[in-house]
């Protein structure tokens, strides 16, 4: 179940773009917020230095997670993806009070002077398109690797989108009236935003950690392909399903006519394999195969129930 080569070197790719475009956002917000004397534009700065460390969790977190099982880990390493998932979550809810706490200081002391709104706007405008251009691309590569530290760092990123633009309307907010005080409340208003994003990115990467099963339209895919071989079997129970990572993990228990073979059942079980696969990329199934207990007035190789009690008695 290991990704092939290319696929691992898109997701490095990817993560190393998003360190590099928030290394670069730092230092501008940062910068332009401390000659500003912005709150608004420093909680900015704050935040893309948690989408930086972020980005470096990623990045550690994918080259980690693309090692072979080994024998300390039968499962493979993919977990370390989701682990990665939730400490950028945990890092989003920091970073969000963190700007609650300073923008709330503002208005306790009464200080609202701000400069260079003009300076303000354009690293706001241009820190919007970066991340949006920066975010699209992670969450594409997170679409066809299925990686859920990519799609959290592309889900985080795009927050920034919104809250840039948010602190973006708040400075032109303040140049068309004067009222200083919009910024520290534009800094509590985004920090609501990230804290938003951060439960959303935490429903996402930790729950999995928890062995959630899979979601209702990929367990509908395997229920479909169950049906298109319901001639096969007499019925099965006990599906299971989670995710690892990229690897999604599916279990059941088959229950074939008495008189099948071991052959038989075997070759059953790795068609059903297969087609799940198909629709299910980089999952890992493992079908047991249960006899039927019989109890039936015939018996028969081809059986599924006999098949349906001779076409209910024709």
């Amino acid at each position: 179940m290991i990704q092939s080569a290319e696929v691992q070197a898109a997701k490095n790719r990817a993560a190393k773009l998003s360190i590099f475009s928030n290394s670069i956002l730092i230092i501008m917000k940062l910068t332009v917020g401390i000659m500003m004397q912005s709150v608004s534009v420093i909680s900015e700065a704050v935040h893309s230095g948690l989408d930086l460390i972020a980005a470096l969790i990623a990045w550690f977190s994918i080259r980690e997670s693309g090692k072979p099982a080994d024998d300390e880990h039968h499962f493979g390493h993919g977990k370390i993806e989701n682990v990665a998932g939730t400490i950028e979550a945990i890092l989003i809810f920091g970073a969000a009070f963190y700007i609650i706490w300073e923008a709330a200081h503002k208005l306790r002391a009464g200080k609202f002077e701000i400069e260079s709104l003009g300076w303000g706007a354009a690293v706001m405008a241009v820190s919007a398109l970066a991340n949006y251009l920066v975010s699209r691309h992670l969450l594409t590569v997170a679409i066809k690797t299925d990686s859920v530290a990519l799609e959290a760092d592309a889900l985080h990123l795009r927050t920034d989108v919104y809250t840039s633009v948010g602190v973006l309307g708040g400075l032109v907010a303040i140049k068309l009236t004067g009222i200083a005080l919009l910024d520290p409340i534009v800094a509590i208003v985004v920090a609501l935003m990230i804290i938003k994003a951060a439960w959303d990115l935490t429903k996402t990467a930790f729950f999995h950690v928890l062995d959630v099963k899979l979601p209702d339209d990929e367990e509908a895919l395997i229920h479909g392909v169950m049906a298109s071989y319901k001639d096969k079997f007499i019925e099965y129970h006990k599906l299971r399903t989670r995710k690892s990572g990229h690897v999604r993990h599916i279990d059941m228990h088959l229950v074939v006519p008495k008189l099948m073979t071991v052959e038989a059942g075997h070759t059953l079980a790795h068609l059903i394999s297969a087609e799940i696969e198909k629709k299910l990329s980089y999952s890992h199934i493992l079908v047991h195969i249960e006899p039927c207990p019989g109890g039936c007035d015939a018996c028969t190789v081809e059986c599924p129930k006999i098949n349906d009690q001779s076409q209910s008695a024709s």
